[in-house]
Formats: C-alpha cells, structure tokens, sequence
C-alpha cells in the first residue's frame, strides 16, 4: 500500500511533519506520464479534480474559487489514506477510484505549487 514518506531529506523546513502531499507526489507523478497515452484517464483525474476542488473549497457570493489551501488538501488526503487502511486497500497496477483519486491530488498539487520549494 502507498505510504507517505518520512524521509526528512525531501521536506522543506516550512511543510508540515505530518504532510501526505510530498509522499503522494512522489508516489503518483509517474501515472501522470501516462495522461499522453488514454485520453479517457485524463477525463477521469480531471473529474477527481473538479470533485476535489468543489469539495475542498467554499465560493463566496462572486462563484470565484479560491485557491486551494494546502493544508485543506493535506487533511483531505490524510483522512482518505486513513480510510484506505482500513480497509486494507493496495494499489492496483491499473486505476481504481483511490488510484484516480490520489493521482488527481499529484496534479493539484503540482498544478497550484502546493509543495515548498
């Protein structure tokens, strides 16, 4: 099963302990490679990702979106690796919802800067 990292040599002093996201980049950003072979994977992540944002932040009265908080991002994906222990969850070698799930939280990531530099 994916774990995060606790390696100290990739944190930056200023991200959380605690945080999944370097974990989850390092983990996934290899699927995203394969976006240029199945155009219907990029559709698949893409919704994970409109699910993501519209779940993780609220739109004021102008129906802006916010930018995505990391912090908001990290808790979302350490209660679904949690819930993803429970049920004794493994990676696949193909995609599954977790997979696309937590593919789509390595593009956010990644598409918003959220790790430190």
């Amino acid at each position: 099963m994916f774990a995060p990292s606790d390696k100290p040599s990739g944190r930056s002093p200023d991200e959380p302990a605690g945080c999944p996201l370097p974990g989850i980049v390092a983990a996934f950003t290899p699927r995203l490679a394969e976006f240029a072979f199945e155009p219907g994977l990029v559709a698949k992540i893409d919704q994970h990702a409109a699910e993501l944002r519209e779940l993780l932040y609220a739109q004021g009265p102008e129906l802006l979106p916010r930018r995505l908080d990391r912090a908001e991002l990290s808790d979302y994906a350490l209660g679904f690796l949690d819930e993803l222990a429970e049920i004794g969850w493994r990676e696949p070698v193909g995609y599954d919802f977790a997979v696309g799930r937590l593919t789509a939280i390595c593009w956010l990531v990644r598409e918003q800067g959220l790790l430190a530099a």
